[in-house]
């Protein structure tokens, strides 16, 4: 079977998504470096919210699934998350090497995507700035293979060398499967159902960040027939666990040189995703928007093959 050049463009985009992203990761690392361990949770924790929003969205863009017959689907998702306005800072704790704030100081402080100046709490604890980014999006290719007895499997896998910076290497495996709802009731059920989970491992650097997510859901959609093309709405409820470790040098002035191991995790969400699935010959589109811990966007495309 020979894949259409426009397939392997599709997941060159996404290849070159994440490398952007593992650069704006290296001037994120530089700014870190000025923080100890509470400080660098604090800085650090709109960052690990949105990568698991992103990591944990657009996974699934129907819940219609046929009890037999093979098919292979290679897709792109680009899923974005939104940060909130008390996700811009803070609170500021002074710990060892730092001078006692003066009275009635603001302890509130840029956090990654805050305010791009830094400054001075008086009357001397200098604090790093923000890179003022109002979302954080995330593309990764990923690949759909079903179906045995109305199950599915999904695939997601990248590695990449990044260069010899301080980075390193880069990379994302995902593995998870739905099964239909649907084929055990009735044929006059309105909507097509099915549940699933997903499992993801994301590593960026030697050590840097080692993430793992995970989702689980029951989707519903309602297929449509509109001449050449099947329109499909389709919702998602869905259970989302995401957990990131890292580690970085600090280099405090006042302090000698260490190595800071940060355990960070986003609260167990709920999210609710609404969306529109097109399907016209082999080509899949699908756009949808999510509601939970962090609100954001997802946008699809897919070559499908197969029955």
């Amino acid at each position: 079977m020979r894949i259409p050049i426009r397939s392997w463009r599709v997941l060159a985009c996404a290849v070159a998504m994440l490398i952007v992203a593992s650069t704006a990761t290296a001037q994120i690392e530089d700014q870190l470096s000025e923080y100890a361990e509470a400080n660098g949770e604090g800085y650090l924790q709109p960052v690990a919210d949105a990568l698991g929003a992103d990591l944990n969205g657009g996974l699934w863009h129907t819940a219609y699934i046929p009890q037999k017959g093979f098919y292979v689907s290679l897709e792109t998702r680009l899923v974005a998350a939104f940060f909130s306005d008390d996700q811009r800072t803070f609170t500021y704790t002074p710990g060892p090497g730092d001078s006692e704030p003066d009275e009635g100081a603001s302890l509130e402080v840029p956090t990654v995507v805050g305010d791009t100046e830094g400054g001075v709490i008086p009357p001397d604890i200098a604090y790093a700035p923000g890179f003022d980014i109002n979302s954080f999006a995330l593309a990764a290719p990923q690949v759909r293979i079903g179906a045995f007895m109305g199950t599915e499997a999904l695939f997601r896998y990248i590695a990449l060398d990044v260069g010899d910076s301080e980075f390193g290497s880069m990379s994302l495996i995902g593995v998870g499967g739905r099964h239909s709802i649907s084929q055990w009731m009735s044929p006059d059920f309105p909507v097509d159902l099915a549940a699933g989970f997903f499992w993801q491992s994301f590593q960026l650097g030697d050590d840097l960040i080692d993430a793992r997510a995970m989702t689980f859901g029951v989707q519903a959609s309602k297929r449509i027939s509109s001449g050449f093309a099947v329109i499909e709405p389709y919702g998602c409820i869905s259970y989302d666990t995401f957990k990131m470790d890292v580690t970085y040098e600090f280099e405090g002035e006042d302090r000698e040189a260490e190595t800071i191991n940060l355990e960070m995790e986003s609260d167990g969400a709920v999210r609710l995703t609404l969306g529109l699935h097109a399907q016209a010959a082999f080509l899949d589109i699908n756009g949808e928007y999510s509601f939970g811990n962090m609100n954001g966007f997802a946008l699809g495309v897919g070559v499908n093959f197969g029955s």
